[in-house]
């Protein structure tokens, strides 16, 4: 029961802490649907089932924060929606598709100032649009003329994000094979690292093969406890209903186990 509660909590922590770097995945908005999720599962479950003092309480204080944040959820939400034009506007990772026809530069300059003077949000009681409003206007004014080169010139990407993202693969291998958070003085070595004490595979293989195998199977049985947290979380955000509603049924069957042992018992 208590590990169950704790997932639940962990859910709970992680929709109003989540954040992401990927474009287009608003961690704030991401998280305030994971919760919304929550607490319709949570709600479902507690009318249907017997009294729950501890998930009801979870329930009003994720519906408190549900209901005082639902209007700023909104203009976030239209926020989001109006990137997401920007985006197809500028025809945001189509660049490299061989069977999409290329725009000008002329064209997109004038689409996208066909949609700034479309986007007219209440500055006053919608902070989130105001600030894009802003935010869009400056840096098409500045930067705009910059961004087109890429739809003139073939073979010039628009971002760097795919380097970005090959040289973030990179790090995470070499921490996860060498155990140093620090990869400054392992990059030259690249994937190549996990030979440094072997010239061949067959020596390689000869290493591997004095590990015990207890001792390896103790090893797999840590990695698997310290890994179990992020693939709830995974699971979690690619889909929360699903996993939320799974956990509640975990935790509803283990409860009556427990109760039929405390009858048994008595």
């Amino acid at each position: 029961m208590l590990a169950l509660e704790k997932q639940i909590r962990r859910a709970i922590r992680d929709a109003v802490n989540r954040s992401s770097r990927k474009p287009f995945r608003w961690g704030g908005l991401a998280g305030y649907q994971q919760l919304a999720a929550l607490v319709e599962e949570l709600r479902a479950v507690l009318e249907t089932s017997s009294e729950n003092p501890y998930l009801w309480q979870l329930l009003r204080q994720a519906e408190r924060a549900v209901t005082s944040n639902r209007t700023l959820a909104e203009d976030v939400n239209e926020a989001y929606t109006w990137v997401r034009r920007i985006a197809a506007c500028l025809r945001y990772g189509q660049q490299g598709a061989a069977d999409a026809k290329a725009p000008s530069s002329v064209q997109v300059a004038q689409e996208m100032d066909a949609l700034l003077d479309q986007f007219r949000p209440d500055f006053k009681r919608r902070p989130a649009q105001s600030a894009l409003h802003s935010a869009w206007r400056r840096l098409w004014r500045n930067w705009g003329a910059e961004l087109l080169y890429c739809y003139e010139i073939p073979g010039l990407p628009a971002d760097n994000l795919q380097l970005e993202g090959f040289f973030g693969r990179l790090r995470r291998h070499q921490r996860r094979i060498s155990g140093r958070k620090s990869t400054a003085e392992l990059r030259d070595f690249g994937q190549c690292q996990v030979l440094f004490r072997a010239k061949t595979e067959t020596e390689l293989l000869g290493q591997l093969r004095e590990v015990k195998l207890a001792d390896y199977q103790v090893q797999r049985r840590r990695l698997a406890e310290a890994e179990a947290p992020r693939q709830f979380l995974h699971r979690l955000h690619r889909d929360t209903v699903k996993t939320v509603r799974r956990l509640l049924q975990d935790y509803a069957a283990r409860q009556i186990e427990l109760e039929r042992a405390v009858a048994v018992g008595t």
